[in-house]
């Protein structure tokens, strides 16, 4: 796992300059993820906008929804076959600030709630991050930060950073952690990009539909390597497809204090993906 994250870290990047330059976007996704003993089916939408407070100070939020519907072979799963819809609401808040004409400051607050069907005021986790973006050149920016996130399936601090070169006008290249990715336009209409993003989430149970109560949480993780091309087919409309696979998925319950109770063993698979954007 580790010498693959520093092989894909090597050549790939964070998507953050692709949204700055929007003001406005509505997407919604589907994405398929078949593995050795469960499917995983997900549905999402989300909404983007960012303004310009003034020359020094801009705000971006996006709120998303993502529903996950999960199918196991049979008898794989035992007892937690019943456990086959989990579902996300997310809202992220971000403020970035030029404290010079080369540094800038990046800070998230991310109110996120992960549950199963019945929400509830005890699913929602604060997450967040901060991070120092230094412009070396007029190509290059170096940033480093810290952020509370999910990214390998439970809430912890860790450091990310990352490093963003653009190389002409249609090529971009970003180093970094947990995102990475290197984008390439051959026009105004084609975008492809090679992705590599280290994702995880984790869904409160609803204690009166799980036939063994010391499970309080779905825990999900995983290293995805894809290829991405959008495709600009009418003035703001864009549809995107996304093919790639998932390193390391983990997919187990555990008990509140983040003990095991019990592995799914689901292996890894490939995804696959479609969406739909409109964006201003």
């Amino acid at each position: 796992m580790k010498i693959r994250f520093i092989i894909c870290s090597a050549f790939l990047v964070s998507s953050f300059s692709m949204k700055a330059q929007e003001k406005f976007s509505v997407n919604m996704n589907l994405k398929t993820e078949p593995t050795d003993k469960s499917d995983f089916n997900e549905t999402g939408i989300g909404v983007f906008f960012s303004k310009i407070i003034n020359p020094k100070t801009s705000i971006a939020n996006t709120v998303s929804f993502s529903n996950l519907n999960v199918n196991y072979e049979p008898g794989s799963a035992g007892t937690f076959e019943s456990l086959n819809e989990l579902r996300q609401i997310k809202d992220k808040f971000e403020i970035s600030k030029d404290i010079s004409k080369s540094t800038t400051l990046h800070f998230s607050l991310t109110p996120t709630a992960g549950f199963q069907h019945n929400l509830d005021f005890s699913d929602f986790s604060l997450l967040g991050s901060f991070e120092i973006s230094q412009k070396l050149n007029s190509k290059a920016i170096l940033s480093i930060g810290a952020a509370r996130t999910t990214v390998f399936g439970n809430m912890k601090f860790m450091p990310t950073a990352s490093f963003n070169y653009t190389v002409n006008n249609s090529t971009n290249v970003l180093i970094g952690f947990p995102d990475s990715k290197i984008s390439y336009s051959n026009n105004i209409r084609n975008k492809f990009s090679l992705n590599n993003n280290f994702n995880g989430n984790f869904y409160n149970l609803d204690t009166q539909n799980n036939t063994n109560n010391t499970a309080a949480k779905a825990v999900l993780s995983q290293m995805t390597t894809s290829f991405e091309y959008e495709r600009n087919v009418e003035k703001n409309w864009f549809l995107n497809f996304k093919a790639g696979y998932d390193f390391d998925k983990k997919y187990k319950l555990t008990d509140s204090r983040d003990h095991a109770v019990y592995d799914f063993n689901t292996g890894s698979g490939y995804v696959l993906g479609i969406g739909i954007k409109y964006k201003q």
